[in-house]
Order: C-alpha cells, then sequence, then structure tokens
C-alpha cells in the first residue's frame, strides 16, 4: 500500500514539476535540443547502422569460404543489401530519436537545469570555441585511430587470427581458411 502510494506521489510530483516549468524555460530546452540535434542525428545514424556493420563482420569469413569466381559478385550482392538496409533504417531511427528528444532529453534538462544554466549550456554549444574544438576532436580521434591500428596492428592480428581459428574449429567448420593456407604452405 505504501509503495503505491509513493508511486503516485511521484507522478503527481512529476506533474507538477513539470507544469511548474515555465514558458522560458521550455523555450531555452528548445534551444538546447535543437543545437543538439545534429550529434543526435548521428547517434541515430550510428544505432541504424551497428546490425549491418556486425552482419558485414559475420560475412566477411563465410565470403572468404566461397569460391574465389563467386567472391566478388556475393560481396557487391551483400553490400547492395547492406547500403539499402541502412538508407531504409536510417531516417526511420533519425526521426524517431528527434520525436522521443523533447520528452526524453528534455523532461531531464528541465528537471535537472535552472534557467541560468541553461543560458550557459547554449551560451556554450553556440560559442565558436566549442565549434572549433568539435572541428580538432573529429580529426584528431580520426588521427588517432589511424596512429593507433598502426601500432597495435602486428600485435592484434595474430589474436584475431587465433580467435578466428578457435571459433572456426569450435563450431565444426575447420581451421580458418588463414590457418588452412599457412598450414599447406609449411607442408610444401
Amino acid at each position: 500500500m505504501f509503495k503505491a502510494f509513493m508511486v503516485a506521489a511521484a507522478l503527481v510530483a512529476a506533474g507538477w514539476a513539470q507544469a511548474d516549468t515555465s514558458p522560458a524555460k521550455k523555450e531555452l530546452v528548445a534551444k538546447v535540443l535543437k543545437l543538439q540535434q545534429p550529434a543526435l542525428e548521428v547517434m541515430a545514424r550510428q544505432m541504424a547502422e551497428q546490425p549491418a556493420v556486425q552482419l558485414m563482420q559475420q560475412a566477411g569469413p563465410a565470403l572468404q569460404r566461397l569460391p574465389e569466381d563467386r567472391r566478388e559478385a556475393v560481396a557487391r550482392d551483400i553490400d547492395a543489401d547492406v547500403r539499402k538496409y541502412v538508407e531504409d533504417a536510417t531516417p526511420i531511427v533519425r526521426d524517431r530519436a528527434v520525436k522521443l528528444a523533447p520528452s526524453v532529453v528534455g523532461a531531464m534538462l528541465e528537471e535537472r537545469f535552472t534557467e541560468d544554466e541553461l543560458k550557459q549550456v547554449i551560451a556554450f554549444l553556440e560559442s565558436s570555441a566549442f565549434r572549433k574544438f568539435q572541428g580538432v576532436g573529429q580529426d584528431s580521434q580520426r588521427a588517432l585511430v589511424e596512429k593507433l591500428v598502426a601500432e597495435t596492428k602486428g600485435d592484434i592480428e595474430p589474436k584475431v587470427r587465433a580467435m578466428q581459428q578457435s571459433v572456426s574449429q569450435r563450431l565444426g567448420l575447420g581451421p580458418a581458411p588463414a590457418a588452412a593456407a599457412k598450414a599447406s604452405g609449411a607442408k610444401k
């Protein structure tokens, strides 16, 4: 009984809290959401693409097992299927994220920030320094990833091959194609 009362009280309080939000604060929240919309759209695109990325990772080893004369055509067909999925799914996820943002993110902003704090957030998001930082952030992240891949490739590739071989053997598929090629080369 007490638990039900507490839930009801929380719902009423939430309703009152939203009712108490001034039009000025609602306007500030809307502006923050508008400024953050590009980042929200990127997140939605990444979410929509994630199943395609996972599928492509799983398809890679299977493609290697196909006869060479079929690999390229099958790879092109899979690529076309993945592109179609991404083209179809991305707008759905993006539009839904933009639609949900005011009720989810906006509600949290209204609850957790004062009008003054929202003004500070807006000033930060609109500042040229922040825009410059975002640009440098993207370039520096890309450069770091390239350097990281180059520096760890020799250490990571053998581990990936060992993992692929182990999984292939566990699945009863025999050694992974790269391991089989090395084994046949060693027998000569």
